[in-house]
């Protein structure tokens, strides 16, 4: 994390100083700035938390991605002097629960504007078995979107945060996330309010598009299951009526029981599931071992917890990407 002091902002009082004179200090110790660049100073936890604010604050934002590409987020260490370079930041924004060292330094930071993303939407418990319902796509969260975000600081709300944190995997609970993102971000910079709002419209509308692939993409499949290394995509099932039977649970670097194993080769048999499912930023020895036993494929499914290449991907180029794979997997039409 390369957070840079800011420039010290002092205004002396002296009666030699011309109304100019004044009238330019004064002018250099309002608004918000990144090392001078006049841009609004963002911190946030991980690639999703990073990318939302990025699109929505466009031109008028520096963006710190605390987590780097191809960094596993839950393993995630701040050290002493990142954790105190966050009270420089203009906003923070982060999702509570998922990486321990970020909350600490989030609550130590005195930062007033915080977009905490579980405060913008619903959290599930989600284990290692996830059944989806059928049409569940159509129900959506947006009542719970409108409900007192406009007021609250993001951090308040989201203080009793506890569940399933991948939301980000769930196009239409990201973009409540979005949208309680890009308010945050119209209080710590009014100066570009019209411009943030347009952009958090512009984004939600992508992602409302996002969500009708998947679910016009998945509608016709021969199976509705799928087996993954990693329980992340519990949202993402549940919204598109599949069934993720994932090898470990939440935590990506858990070991699954033997007991665990012996039910997947039975999941595997009575589904006619034919992939497992391995993550590109974590090894692909169990899923491997486990495909090697039933003579299965394997594929790529991103938790898009971070990305590799940046410059060439993205998002929506990933998530059309764990799209493609899903429906090859599932055979669907």
């Amino acid at each position: 994390m390369n957070i840079g002091p800011r420039p010290r902002r002092l205004i002396r009082t002296s009666a030699a100083l011309s109304a100019l004179g004044l009238a330019s200090l004064s002018l250099a110790a309002c608004g918000s700035d990144s090392g001078g660049s006049g841009k609004v100073r963002v911190a946030a936890s991980f690639y999703p938390m990073a990318y939302l604010a990025q699109q929505i604050g466009g031109e008028h934002v520096e963006v710190e991605n605390l987590t780097k590409p191809g960094t596993e987020p839950h393993d995630l260490e701040l050290s002493p002097k990142q954790t105190g370079q966050l009270s420089e930041m203009d906003l923070i924004v982060y999702l509570k629960g998922l990486q321990p060292a970020v909350d600490e330094a989030v609550e130590q930071s005195g930062v007033k504007n915080i977009a905490e993303a579980t405060s913008y939407t619903t959290l599930e418990d989600h284990g290692t078995d996830v059944h989806g319902e059928e049409g569940h796509g159509e129900h959506g969260h947006e009542e719970h979107a409108e409900e007192g975000h406009d007021e609250h600081e993001g951090h308040d709300h989201g203080d009793d945060a506890a569940g399933d944190p991948h939301i980000w995997l769930d196009p239409v609970r990201y973009a409540e996330v979005a949208e309680g993102v890009g308010k945050q971000l119209q209080k710590a910079d009014p100066d570009h309010k019209a411009e943030y709002k347009k952009n958090t419209s512009d984004l939600v509308s992508r992602l409302k598009k996002l969500d009708k692939d998947f679910e016009s993409g998945l509608k016709n499949k021969k199976t509705d299951t799928f087996i993954t290394t990693h329980a992340a995509f519990g949202y993402l099932a549940e919204r598109y009526g599949l069934h993720e039977e994932a090898v470990a649970g939440i935590d990506p670097e858990s070991e699954p029981s033997a007991s665990r194993m012996k039910e997947l080769h039975k999941v595997a048999k009575k589904d006619d599931v034919d992939t497992v499912f391995f993550e590109n930023n974590a090894s692909d020895k169990t899923a491997r071992t486990l495909a090697g036993d039933l003579r299965l494929k394997t594929s790529v499914l991103s938790p898009l917890e971070s990305i590799k290449d940046p410059k060439n991907d993205d998002y929506f180029s990933v998530m059309h990407q764990n799209l493609t794979a899903l429906k090859t997997a599932l055979g669907a039409q």
